[in-house]
């Protein structure tokens, strides 16, 4: 535990850094650059990563790190940083404090730390395997909702349900007593918190997800793929995150027997 505390208490004073570098870039006039899968980058993104890197591989030279900016470090490394300087770019670069920076520390494969960090809300998820999600230190828990029909739940974005995933997309309108849109790592970060009680996306990358398990998880949340699997590096990025287990079977239900009718 002593192992983890050490990381825990470095991922937060990188934080603090980090934080501050894209706060100092909120709001002010930027270059927007396209990547090649047309998602946006900054300067502020970019300088992020950076220093990310270079508290981790300072302070723990024989691990590996794994972001959105640069090319993967030792990514075969028994313990390995999955970094996301910037989740929510597209929120950044208009002004949304929607915003957060992701952390992740695996231990042979798994995630064992996590880190949701709203610089501009000044709020703080941390979760580290075997112990209660904090927000801002103290103790978080997601909601006791079981059932599909009274759960509120997010995706951040609807276009990135193509083909046959829009039928999934459209099960999960159908399911819920609400559905909402954009957030980001927000709304695992509210779904740690019992504000909403489902996240279902697609088309996401291992800097987006890795990071929130072990939050989700601490806070008393189920996180999978599509098919109830736990999620890694490899993962196809297609992430459900439930409040509960029995809501995040349910879910995971409907899916299979939508999907079953898909091949049919």
């Amino acid at each position: 535990m002593s192992e983890l505390g050490d990381a825990l208490r470095f991922a937060n004073d990188t934080a603090d850094e980090a934080g501050r570098v894209a706060l100092k870039h909120f709001r002010q006039a930027l270059d927007v650059e396209s990547k090649a899968d047309d998602s946006p980058v900054t300067l502020a993104d970019r300088a992020v990563e950076a220093l990310m890197r270079d508290r981790i591989m300072a302070r723990f030279p024989g691990h590996g790190i794994f972001g959105e900016e640069q090319a993967p470090l030792r990514p075969d490394s028994d313990h390995l940083w999955v970094v996301d300087p910037i989740d929510g770019t597209k929120s950044y670069v208009t002004g949304n404090p929607l915003f957060g920076g992701l952390m992740a520390l695996l231990k042979d494969g798994a995630p064992c730390l996590g880190q949701i960090d709203m610089p501009a809300l000044g709020e703080r998820w941390c979760g580290v395997e075997g112990q209660a999600t904090t927000l801002n230190g103290r103790p978080c828990r997601t909601s006791s909702c079981t059932d599909p029909a009274e759960a509120f739940a997010y995706t951040t974005d609807p276009m990135l349900f193509s083909g046959a995933d829009s039928e999934v997309l459209e099960m999960l309108r159908r399911s819920v007593r609400m559905l909402r849109f954009g957030g980001d790592c927000y709304a695992y970060a509210l779904l740690a918190s019992g504000h909403c009680d489902l996240v279902l996306e697609t088309g996401l990358q291992p800097y987006d997800y890795l990071p929130l398990v072990q939050v989700i998880r601490g806070a008393g949340g189920v996180i999978t793929d599509w098919q109830g699997q736990a999620l890694g590096v490899g993962s196809a990025g297609e992430v459900l995150a439930a409040a509960t287990p029995e809501l995040h079977r349910a879910m995971l239900e409907r899916i299979a027997r939508l999907r079953a009718g898909q091949a049919a």
